[in-house]
Order: structure tokens, then C-alpha cells, then sequence
């Protein structure tokens, strides 16, 4: 399906993904807002006419081939729609979830954003009364969504999820679930075309799928423009550590985007014993393969829960005579105690900084640490977003070592 009017473009922001729906609908309409202008400057210089009557001559055609009644708009309004498509939740009081759509989105290419890592305080039925839902809450309301835009007659159902629901669950040891996979299949069967998430656990999951299509966005130039305000990515004393071999990958692309060298950490577990806290983990011992004597650390990791393996790895850099260590996370769960405890390790001076995305949502509890900086995101969802609705290449967005190269470059010439 070819798109040509932003007015079919729907975003539904489930009651966990309101905070992240709303950067990203800022984003699309200033997308949206800046192609139309440089569409309207040019067509402008190009046929002799005024980009007011332009304008005029756009709404005019728009209005003249819908079969919809015509409303005045100001300012080219109709140009630039909100997007947003107007959506009631309700919770019942055995914690079941209604969504029902409060105005048509027939043929249109919907976006429903959840935030499945929300753990504050939301307002659902449109009362006073909030509550904290787990992530299988969040889901079930993620799959009430999908099944009420795909009843009301959606022509494309793309979910968007930050957080990639079980995605730590995509191996078996055992007598044990692929339940990464499950989740997907589950979308799959509803109807949804497309997934669209930030640094996916496993890229294997996406072999589960039949139809489905999963876009996995990477935060790497957003950790590394994070990075740049607080280190100089030219310090020939910089050396990148990957936190465990499953980070290899990962961590190698930030070592050759910034012509650094590459240790890694090898780590044995107890996996008898489950991680309760991030003074508290399965980690028995830890090796390094290469050298951090004197050297300044960053680390990058895809998924910081109670923070146990983080400590750890931190810990024993330290103990390996690593001076300042800066640590990169894509989705900073921050689970129980973590800031906390956190807050502690930062007192002893066992870490400088540590970046988040805000992939996850947190609130000052977190946002007003010292020692924490918030990388943003939205703008890339909103990227994909555009692109895919209108049938654009996603390559640029998906391999973005060319804006990292250039970002390197910008930092060279202020120096």
C-alpha cells in the first residue's frame, strides 16, 4: 500500500506509552512540517507562484478528492495533521482491559506505541484513581489495542515497542519456553504487519516470524552524541570494554566507529541462583581479556534490570586499575533498589556516568541523578515512522555509521 496523504497516518498511544507517544508525535509533525515547507519552497521557485496560494491550491485539490466534509484549518493545518488517534482504555476492576476507538481510522496506517517497562503510576479510566501495571499487564492492554484498531478496520497495524516484550527469553537451557518468539507469533496471529524496536536482546527472534516484519532501531548515535558532552571521543587514553561476549558486537562498533581498542569482560554464573539485586547476583567469577590499567572505560550494554552484572563488571574494572568508566544502556529498566543502590556505587566513585535512553520512561527519581544522562530517542521512532508510512528506505537509519562518522568529524573541528 503506497501512502500519499499524511492524513492517513493514525498513532494510538496506549496509557504506558502516552509520555514517549507524545515525543514522538512532536517529531512526526515537525518532519512532516519541514518536508511540506521545502515541498512548498520548491514547487514555489519552480512554477512562479506564492507558497500562500500554494497552500491554498493543495487544501483546495485535497479537499476537492475526499468524500469527507471539508473543515476550515488555519496556517495549512490540513497539511499537517495531529496525527493522534482519539482512543478510551478501561480497566475493570478483575484487571481486564477495554480499548475501543473514539473516531474512524478505517484504511488508515496505524502506529499503536506501548512502553511495556512502565512502572509508574497511570491514570486509565478517566479518574483519579492510578495504578502501576506489570509488564503482562501493559501487554494484555498492547493486545486489546491491536485487536480494536484491527476491528475497526485499520489497513496496517505496525506496533511499536521500545522494549521488545520476554526478549531475554529467546534461548533454551532446558525445559524451559522460547517465550521472545511467543510473544511475536502472538502479534503475528492478530494481524499486526510490523514491529518496530530499539537493540532487540537476540537478533534470532525475528527467525520465529513468518509475515511479520521487525525493525530493530540501534540508539548507538544518540549514546555517542550523549557521549561526546562528557568525554572526548579523541582521548587516545579511551578504551571500549564489551560487559559480557554476548555485547561483543555491540561494543565493537563503538571501538571502530572511534578507532579505539576493544577488551571484554567473561563471566561465569551460577544460574541455580536468581539475580535479586545488583548487590546480589549469580556471578561467580569474571575475567578480562585485555588491558584497562590507567584507562578511561566505555561500556555499552543493551539491557540494565536490577543492575547486579553492571556492579560486577564495574567492580572489577576498577579493581583492574580503569580510571573513569562511562557506561551505555538502551533500555534502563532500573528494576526494585537499582537507583539506589546506584546513587551508593557513584558515592565510592565506582562509575562517572552512566547513559540511558529514555526508550523506558522514568521520572525525576532517576532524571535528576548526577551521575545520569538521557539520551533521546523519539525522533528516531518518528524517522521510522514517516518512512515506512511513506515506503522510504529505512538503511540510513538502520546502518547509521555515516551520521557517527559525521557527528566524529563535527567534534574535531570545535576542538
Amino acid at each position: 500500500m503506497r501512502k500519499t496523504d499524511l492524513q492517513d497516518i493514525g498513532i494510538i498511544a496506549c496509557p504506558g506509552g502516552i509520555h514517549f507517544a507524545d515525543e514522538v508525535i512532536t517529531n512526526i509533525r515537525s518532519i512532516a512540517a519541514k518536508k511540506v515547507n521545502s515541498q512548498l519552497a520548491g514547487l514555489s521557485k519552480k512554477y512562479k507562484i506564492p507558497e500562500a496560494d500554494l497552500l491554498k491550491k493543495f487544501s483546495l485539490n485535497r479537499d476537492l478528492f475526499t468524500i469527507k466534509d471539508a473543515s476550515p484549518q488555519q496556517n495549512g493545518g490540513r497539511l499537517i495533521p495531529d496525527f493522534r488517534v482519539k482512543t478510551s482504555f478501561t480497566r475493570f476492576a478483575n484487571g481486564e482491559f477495554k480499548t475501543a476507538m473514539e473516531t474512524s481510522i478505517r484504511g488508515k496506517d496505524v502506529y499503536i506505541i506501548q512502553d511495556l517497562a512502565n512502572q509508574y503510576p497511570i491514570i486509565i479510566n478517566k479518574t483519579s484513581e492510578s495504578h502501576i501495571l506489570s509488564v503482562n499487564d501493559h501487554l494484555m492492554c498492547l493486545f486489546t489495542t491491536v485487536d480494536a484498531a484491527l476491528q475497526a478496520g485499520a489497513a496496517r497495524v505496525t506496533v511499536v515497542l521500545p522494549t521488545y516484550p520476554y526478549s531475554r527469553q529467546h534461548k533454551k537451557k532446558g525445559r524451559e519456553g522460547l517465550t521472545a518468539a511467543r510473544m511475536g507469533q502472538i502479534m503475528e496471529y492478530m494481524g499486526v504487519s510490523r514491529i518496530i524496536t530499539l537493540d532487540i536482546h537476540s537478533r534470532e527472534i525475528e527467525n520465529s516470524f513468518n509475515r511479520l516484519r521487525l525493525e530493530n532501531l540501534h540508539a548507538s548515535y544518540q549514546i555517542l552524541r550523549a557521549l561526546s558532552e562528557v568525554c572526548d571521543l579523541e582521548d587516545e587514553n579511551l578504551t571500549i570494554v564489551s560487559p559480557d561476549t554476548g555485547s561483543v558486537e555491540r561494543n565493537k562498533f563503538y571501538a571502530l566507529s572511534l578507532n579505539k581498542p576493544l577488551a571484554m569482560l567473561y563471566k561465569e554464573r551460577d544460574y541455580s541462583k536468581i539475580t535479586a539485586s545488583a548487590l546480589d547476583n549469580n556471578i561467580t567469577k569474571v575475567y578480562l581479556l585485555g588491558d584497562v590499567k590507567g584507562k578511561n572505560v566505555f561500556m555499552s550494554d543493551d539491557i540494565l534490570g536490577s543492575g547486579g552484572t553492571l556492579m560486577k563488571a564495574m567492580e572489577n574494572l576498577k579493581s583492574w586499575g580503569a580510571e573513569k568508566i562511562i557506561c551505555a544502556i538502551s533500555l534502563p529498566f532500573f528494576n526494585g533498589e537499582a537507583v539506589e543502590i546506584f546513587d551508593q556505587a557513584y558515592q565510592k566513585g565506582l562509575f562517572y556516568k552512566i547513559i540511558g535512553t529514555n526508550a523506558v520512561y522514568h521520572e525525576a527519581r532517576l532524571l535528576e541523578r548526577e551521575w545520569y544522562i538521557s539520551a533521546n530517542v523519539s525522533r528516531l521512532f518518528a524517522k521510522t515512522i514517516f518512512r515506512l508510512s511513506f515506503n522510504l528506505s529505512l538503511s540510513t537509519l538502520l546502518d547509521n555509521r555515516d551520521v557517527i562518522n559525521r557527528l566524529i568529524k563535527d567534534k574535531k573541528r570545535q576542538k
